[in-house]
């Protein structure tokens, strides 16, 4: 083996960490992007995996010096928006979940909860929900979020703004006017 070959190999294989390193370190942002989207801590898992799996897979395609954050991302939504399409004619009504989702759970006076902020997101379209997941949560710039959405700008600041208009009026308890100033 050559000295210039054993060079090649051992760039390659500092290139392969350096790419994992990077791809673990977004783990926590993948998680909290996914359970947005899917709702579910167990689907949100799989999407992680699946997301994982594929961006390893694809490696060779991400280009240094852009942001795997939105590279990532990109990979995740799309895969999502693929399993909506085709599991839209399914339905799968697991009983148990169906039983504790029927039952009515008590009223206390306490502050918002995530669950509420979850409920109320999933109430939204799927497209102000991922706007603001992705600019909300995400920390992702408009042009970004913009970008990993395939639309125009305007679009995405249309539908964070309307996003959080209809999150606010899901969450404001009825009769009492919640001051509201858009970030």
């Amino acid at each position: 083996m050559t000295d210039r070959t054993q060079q090649r190999r051992s760039s390659d294989h500092d290139d392969q960490d350096e790419f994992r390193n990077d791809l673990l370190a977004l783990l926590p942002h993948m998680r909290a992007f996914a359970r947005g989207l899917c709702g579910r801590p167990e689907q949100a898992d799989d999407l992680v995996q699946e997301t994982v799996m594929r961006a390893w897979t694809a490696r060779d395609s991400f280009s240094p010096g852009t942001s795997m954050k939105a590279w990532t991302f990109t990979i995740m939504r799309n895969h999502f928006l693929n399993d909506l399409r085709k599991n839209r004619r399914q339905t799968q009504l697991d009983p148990e979940v169906a039983e504790t989702t029927l039952v009515a759970r008590a009223t206390q006076e306490e502050g918002v909860h995530m669950s509420d902020l979850q409920r109320a997101l999933d109430k939204l379209p799927d497209e102000r929900r991922e706007a603001l997941l992705l600019v909300g949560a995400g920390g992702f710039s408009y042009e970004e979020a913009a970008s990993i959405c395939g639309v125009p700008i305007g679009t995405m600041k249309s539908r964070v703004a309307r996003g959080r208009a209809q999150l606010h009026t899901i969450l404001e308890p009825a009769g009492e006017s919640v001051a509201y100033s858009p970030a």
